[in-house]
């Protein structure tokens, strides 16, 4: 879950846009090869950033929360997304082939450990990877955190945060024949994956801006259509993922596992009304992780571009220059 397209940055500070000293494609099997990315200092501080969705994709916009007079700053889009190949592919797609590519990216570039930043699904990945090599980690920095529990997809999928938008959600939920809208993923999956791309970029966008629309505390709940390339990708991954369930083994796994990083720091920046990832979540992992600091921002919701957000993930990233 994360919104990219249409990011504001009015009135926040953010660092000049630099560009990548080094750019790649990895194969990393099954078919995949994932682009790569390095911009900022060649000797710096790494930090890995991971992006939402899953599908969404890295953009340039990213590099810009770090100050890259400090940071080696990678970026990857995962598999199935963004110039990574092959588009909008589900095959050998799961949470578990991600964690085995970031493993992958770091063992090519040389980098022992690193700061792990992610937001939305990009923090699920971040806990997940980490649990799995916390040795890597060195600290987490997480935003608009979503432990892919049932209770999230209820929230988002079965009408919790359409009790807010009830018109937005008569827009996505009208797609969907009466009968089968107890369970809007399994009705989406069936159209997103039908073989026919007409169809599947229409229920794309539909999927696409039920999310948009819900991304930002200021925004009127009105959300331009996505390119249909672009909603393909992100809704079949997203749909992928979810009617999978994170490919966990059971419902509040990272919870579950959070003793595996009992070593590991992490700061959690949550927006206040953040109608995709409700607070809760954060409060709860904070809750769980005496390392952890939460850091509530008011009046701000999910999105990245969030005034409030954008300025204190930097402020956060300046906190932890070497």
């Amino acid at each position: 879950m994360d919104r990219i397209a249409g990011q504001k940055r009015t009135g926040t500070f953010l660092y000049p846009q630099v560009e990548p000293f080094d750019q790649r494609f990895l194969d990393v099997g099954d078919g995949h090869r994932i682009y790569v990315e390095q911009c900022g200092h060649p000797s710096g501080q790494p930090v890995i950033v991971l992006h939402g969705g899953p599908g969404g994709g890295c953009s340039p916009a990213m590099r810009r929360y770090f100050d890259p007079s400090t940071y080696r700053v990678i970026l990857f889009d995962q598999r199935g997304c963004g110039r990574s190949r092959p588009h909008a592919s589900v095959e050998a797609n799961t949470t578990w082939h991600l964690v085995a590519d970031i493993e992958r990216i770091r063992n090519e570039l040389g980098i022992e450990n690193w700061i792990v930043f992610g937001g939305s699904w990009g923090a699920t990945l971040a806990l997940i990877y980490a649990q799995t090599h916390p040795e890597r980690a060195r600290h987490l920095v997480l935003r608009g955190v979503f432990l892919m529990t049932e209770g999230e997809l209820a929230w988002f999928y079965g009408g919790g945060a359409g009790a807010f938008y009830p018109d937005r959600w008569q827009d996505f939920a009208r797609h969907i024949p009466a009968s089968e809208q107890g369970d809007m993923i399994a009705a989406y999956h069936s159209r997103l994956f039908c073989e026919d791309m007409a169809t599947e970029i229409r229920f794309a966008r539909a999927w696409t801006g039920w999310e948009n629309a819900l991304a930002s505390v200021d925004h009127d709940g009105v959300a331009g259509e996505a390119p249909g390339d672009y909603a393909r990708a992100f809704a079949r991954l997203e749909n992928h993922y979810f009617l999978n369930r994170g490919f966990l083994e059971v419902d509040g796994q990272i919870l579950r596992d959070l003793h595996r990083l009992k070593d590991v720091p992490a700061t959690i920046v949550q927006g206040r009304y953040d109608m995709i990832c409700p607070p809760v979540s954060a409060w709860m992992l904070a809750q769980h992780w005496k390392r952890s600091e939460l850091r509530m921002i008011p009046a701000a919701g999910h999105a990245l571009s969030e005034p409030g957000i954008s300025t204190e993930l930097i402020r956060v990233m300046d906190g932890l220059r070497a």
